[in-house]
This record gives structure tokens, C-alpha cells and sequence, in this order.
């Protein structure tokens, strides 16, 4: 495996400087070669570790009360993970709010696990192999469980039809140092940050393919990454205040953007550059 492993990433690095050293022939085949890096990406994705280790940790007893997440309803039963993704975010009456899957993971850490809230978010990002985040295990293990299920997120409950709202605001809402709506990048096609294709979430076909590759392992960070993260990381680039975890901010941009993906099967953990 250690072989097989080495020759993928050997692989993937010439396919990398193909891509960049093509940028000086043109854009046309810088396009194809990043389209060629992107598809050996697929080859042996390192997100099935973090599935892994979610998988243990939803079936572990844990926080005082000694309860797994067998007893956590993400909205379609208690324990039930399979396709429970593609439906998220969604209004849970229990909690009083609609949630996503991060935000819904840490109601069950406080409310059927009996951790603190500062213990629930503790590690919410990793970082290497210094902090490895039990978050973003559990978000790998659960979202692969609706892996070739069809977005189906519904704006029935008045309440998801609100967020949803508030997320369109919020996506084409100019602010900051430098004017930026999260539209300034990804409201138009054609659209790229050095190699970095951004994709129009503004169009269905975008919308779907962005939103249904997330989370992902990151090539060059060596982490799985939320969705929450995404966002959190978007609002940095971005130079907005930072965007809290969990927040109805958060929930309402990832709500119009999970509703905007619709119909399209889901396909994460994915991997990325």
C-alpha cells in the first residue's frame, strides 16, 4: 500500500507541474491539464482514514452520560445515517431550529451526550497530526453514507424556507475591506483564482457540482474538511468578521446552497487540491 501510495503522489506532482508550466502555453490546455490532476486526485482518496475513524466514534459510547450517536436523529430516525445528508439542512423541532449536520452533530454531543458546549466544539478543525478533530471524522463517516443519494433539501417547514432566504441575502451581500459578496467570486462562469477554477454557484449545474463534493480531504493541507469550514474559510479570504461555527449565518448560506444542489447525486468526501 505504502508503494502503491508513493507512486500516486509521485504521479500527482508531475501532473501539478504540468498544469502550472502549461499556463505559459495557454488556457485552453492549462484547463486540460488541471482537469487530468483533478481525476488522478480521485486515485486512493485518504478521506476513507477519517471515515473510518468516524465510523468508530458514532458507534463509541461517550461524553458523561456514556451515549453513542446510535441515539442522534439527523432527521430521518434515531442512528439512521444513510442518505440523512442529502435531506440536511433541515428543521429539527426537538432543538427548535433548522440544522446542519455539524450543528446537529453537536446538539446530540450536549443534549443526549452530556458534554459542555466548550467540550462539544473542542478540536473543530485538525491540524496535522499535532490535533486530529473528531468533528471532522464523524462529518466524513456520516456524509458517506449518502454517497449516490439525490440532493433532496425541502422548503416546506416555514423556518428552512426563512434560512433559505436569508442565505440568498447573504451570498449577494457586498461588504468588507474590499467590497466582496461571496458573488464576487462565484456568480459568473469562466471565473479563476490563479489555477483555482471557482464554480457559479449562481447556475444549477454549479451549484451542484460544488455543493455535492463537499466535504473533502485537502491535497495540501493533509486534513477532511467540513463544509463548515468551507464557508468559514471563504469568510477569511473574503476579510469579513470571522463566521461562527454553527451560527445561523453559517446554516443559511449552507441552506441556500444545499437547496440550490438539488437533484444531483451526492458524491463526498471528494478530494481536492
Amino acid at each position: 500500500m505504502k508503494r502503491n501510495r508513493g507512486r500516486t503522489l509521485i504521479r500527482l506532482g508531475a501532473l501539478a507541474f504540468a498544469a502550472v508550466a502549461s499556463y505559459a502555453i495557454g488556457q485552453g490546455s492549462t484547463v486540460e491539464e488541471i482537469a487530468k490532476y483533478r481525476a488522478a486526485l480521485q486515485d486512493g482518496n485518504p478521506a476513507e482514514l477519517w471515515e473510518a475513524r468516524g465510523e468508530d466514534l458514532w458507534k463509541q459510547p461517550r461524553g458523561p452520560k456514556q451515549v453513542s450517536f446510535e441515539r442522534c436523529d439527523l432527521g430521518l430516525g434515531a442512528g439512521v445515517v444513510k442518505g440523512a445528508y442529502a435531506q440536511m439542512p433541515r428543521y429539527f423541532a426537538d432543538a427548535g431550529r433548522v440544522m446542519d449536520l455539524e450543528t446537529r452533530l453537536l446538539y446530540c454531543m450536549t443534549a443526549q451526550q452530556g458534554m459542555s458546549d466548550a467540550d462539544a466544539r473542542k478540536q473543530l478543525f485538525g491540524n496535522g497530526n499535532e490535533r486530529k478533530s473528531d468533528m471532522e471524522a464523524l462529518v466524513a463517516y456520516v456524509t458517506s453514507a449518502s454517497r449516490g443519494v439525490k440532493m433532496n433539501v425541502s422548503l416546506d417547514d416555514p423556518r428552512a424556507k426563512e434560512m433559505y432566504a436569508l442565505g440568498e441575502k447573504m451570498f449577494n451581500f457586498r461588504g468588507g475591506p474590499h467590497d466582496f459578496a461571496c458573488a464576487t467570486c462565484h456568480g459568473e462562469d469562466n471565473k479563476r483564482i490563479r489555477l483555482q477554477d471557482l464554480p457559479n454557484l449562481t447556475s444549477k449545474e454549479g451549484a451542484q457540482k460544488a455543493y455535492t463534493t463537499w466535504p473533502a480531504y485537502r491535497v495540501s493541507q493533509g486534513e477532511l474538511r467540513t463544509f463548515q469550514w468551507r464557508l468559514y474559510d471563504c469568510f477569511r479570504q473574503q476579510r469579513f468578521p470571522e463566521l461562527l461555527y454553527g451560527s445561523d449565518a453559517s446554516i443559511a448560506l449552507t441552506t441556500f446552497l444545499a437547496r440550490n444542489a438539488n437533484g444531483a447525486a451526492f458524491d463526498a468526501p471528494a478530494i481536492k487540491r
